[in-house]
């Protein structure tokens, strides 16, 4: 099975993430999410797939996120709007995210990844 790994390797949490991968044997592609952000198409289709709030794919415990006052803020935002924003710097969104054929999803729970690597 060929995933998608969208990090930040600096992350203790991807790093964690990427190391429970290898260990499942799960094959992967990595993308660095400061180098090569995703756009808004691509989180829009991540988002769908997902089946979850858009909240989940904002990394509301990051700086960037608390500088912006996003809290406050994203209740009045469109979804294209928080599609726009997220694609706008990769530290807003949240990280790791795991996207394979089976679903998609933001954040490292390993009881959730298991139901994506099938």
């Amino acid at each position: 099975m060929e995933a998608l790994f969208v990090e930040y390797p600096k992350c203790s949490t991807c790093q964690k993430a990427k190391k429970w991968l290898q260990e499942h044997q799960v094959e992967f592609t990595g993308r660095d999410i400061k180098e090569e952000r995703p756009t808004s198409e691509e989180l829009r289709d991540w988002h769908q797939r997902s089946g979850l709030d858009i909240k989940r794919f904002f990394n509301t415990s990051g700086m960037l996120y608390k500088e912006m006052k996003l809290k406050d803020r994203l209740p009045e935002l469109s979804l294209e709007e928080k599609y726009d924003l997220l694609a706008t710097d990769g530290m807003l969104v949240k990280r790791p995210v795991l996207v394979t054929k089976q679903g998609v999803f933001p954040g490292f729970k390993p009881e959730e990844w298991e139901k994506l690597i099938g």
